[in-house]
């Protein structure tokens, strides 16, 4: 249910803004339109990996800050009105996340971040194909699915569907073709090269 507002909202007035029910939205169009909540086993995994990435990122001097939900802008051009959605785990360059700590607005991903990580839940279509083709268009370098619990379509994960991990990295604009990963398959990040993890490791953060 799309929620009423009086005219259409900025990202920054989005971010300021508040109807009072402590829901979660994105920014659809100028028009704040509310989330479902994630369950348990969903919530426990991003919460899980975002901490494994942020200690990896410190721990290994890497130029990237690693947050849970928050919001991304994304690409509009007028007469479009601005539009945003709510990312699992925003991967921020580290010198856009101290610029924010500067200043008293909400963070966020104003800019294109580096890296966006969603987990998978029923509404699959959304990660795989819709946010897809707007963080392609967005510019962000590395977009991981994490699909833990096979929701998504055989032509993406296979048949018999099985949790799978796919990876999209951008070239010169575009997405390449996506690398996958399942079970003890070691993941291939372009922006933690050094990273010891498996694909099973990953989905076991959900347990």
């Amino acid at each position: 249910m799309y929620v009423t507002v009086t005219q259409p909202l900025t990202f920054e007035e989005f971010l300021a803004w508040d109807d009072g029910s402590g829901r979660e939205f994105e920014l659809l169009d100028g028009i704040p339109v509310p989330l479902s909540e994630p369950n348990a086993n969903h919530e426990d995994l991003i919460q899980r990996l975002c901490t494994y990435v942020e200690n990896h990122c410190q721990e290994n001097n890497l130029p990237y800050v690693s947050r849970q939900s928050k919001q991304v802008r994304l690409k509009t051009a007028p007469p479009e009105k601005e539009k945003s959605r709510k990312a699992d785990i925003v991967i921020f360059a580290r010198e856009e996340w101290q610029r924010m700590k500067t200043i008293s607005s909400s963070a966020a991903a104003y800019i294109p971040p580096p890296g966006i990580i969603e987990v998978v839940s029923n509404n699959w279509k959304d990660d795989y194909l819709t946010k897809l083709a707007e963080y392609e268009d967005l510019g962000v370098l590395e977009y991981i699915i994490v699909d833990y619990a096979a929701f998504g379509g055989i032509r993406f994960i296979g048949s018999p569907k099985q949790p799978t991990i796919t990876i999209y990295q951008l070239e010169d604009g575009e997405y390449l073709p996506p690398k996958v990963f399942r079970g003890e398959d070691r993941i291939d990040f372009r922006l933690f090269p050094n990273i010891a993890l498996t694909a099973e490791q990953i989905f076991a953060m959900s347990r």
